[in-house]
């Protein structure tokens, strides 16, 4: 283990600039995770990370202690308490971080299945949860406007809880184009939308369409969709948190799916 007291020491600087520029991570094709589940849950799919780090008071956590054993031969850099606060983005630091090759999706599919389409979100948050809830859901594919926030930043991570291993995120998408080709039924959520998600048929080959947090889908894509729904709101809010929006249609999908397996199973 190598113990680094230093602000200057090159492997140190180098996490800090991985740490606070998107720019340095998309130049460097790298990315960090932050904490435990994080880190284990990329061993898992990829096996060990590229660099790891640790504060010194983390070699008192068995939880920590177990991980660094498990990824052995790899040798973590040893920070000061201090040092590894610098690095972290949570007011509480975990005590671990690791760099990583930021894994590169397939190439898009010509042909894509059922799958999650952003457009324009902004919140890192928003969009960690809502991959978190489409791995959740089943789906693999995930794509992102050339205008959304980049997927793999610290904050979309922690956010995603480890979905970002289970799916393959496609960034920089042409949105309009996927639409376009896509060979299924496009849903798009709107609010003057006369159709529920309740009542339309999601269990065939759908692409879910989601949209910026204040201005929603663009009208070019709305205007592309094939289905708009709303959401019913009893309560009289005027809209969801697109998080919210895409855990209703999501998991009214897997409902309705799980409806139709049972009656079929019936026959």
């Amino acid at each position: 283990m190598k113990r680094i007291q230093s602000a200057d020491n090159p492997g140190f600087r180098h996490l800090l600039r991985l740490a606070q520029s998107s720019r340095e991570r998309r130049k460097a094709g790298l990315s960090l995770l932050d904490g435990t589940h994080l880190i284990a849950a990329y061993n898992a799919r990829f096996g060990p990370p590229a660099q790891l780090a640790i504060s010194e008071s983390a070699l008192e956590n068995t939880e920590i202690r177990a991980l660094v054993e498990a990824l052995q031969p790899l040798s973590p850099l040893l920070l000061t308490d201090a040092l590894f606060a610098a690095l972290s983005t949570v007011s509480t630091p975990t005590g671990i971080m690791a760099a990583i090759e930021t894994p590169r999706a397939p190439v898009l599919p010509e042909k894509l299945d059922t799958c999650v389409l952003l457009d324009d979100i902004q919140d890192p948050g928003n969009l960690g949860s809502i991959l978190r809830t489409a791995a959740a859901a089943g789906i693999k594919q995930v794509c992102l406007s050339k205008t959304s926030v980049h997927g793999w930043s610290p904050r979309v991570l922690r956010a995603g809880m480890g979905a970002h291993f289970m799916l393959d995120i496609h960034e920089q998408c042409d949105l309009a184009e996927i639409v376009r080709n896509f060979c299924g039924q496009v849903i798009v959520t709107t609010m003057d939308a006369s159709s529920s998600v309740f009542t339309v048929d999601l269990t065939g080959h759908v692409a879910l369409l989601f949209g910026n947090e204040g201005a929603g889908v663009s009208p070019e894509l709305r205007q592309l969709a094939h289905q708009k729904v709303c959401i019913p709101m009893p309560g009289g809010m005027e809209s969801l948190n697109v998080g919210a929006a895409a855990a209703i249609c999501l998991f009214e999908r897997v409902r309705q799916l799980k409806k139709t397996a049972v009656a079929n199973a019936a026959q």
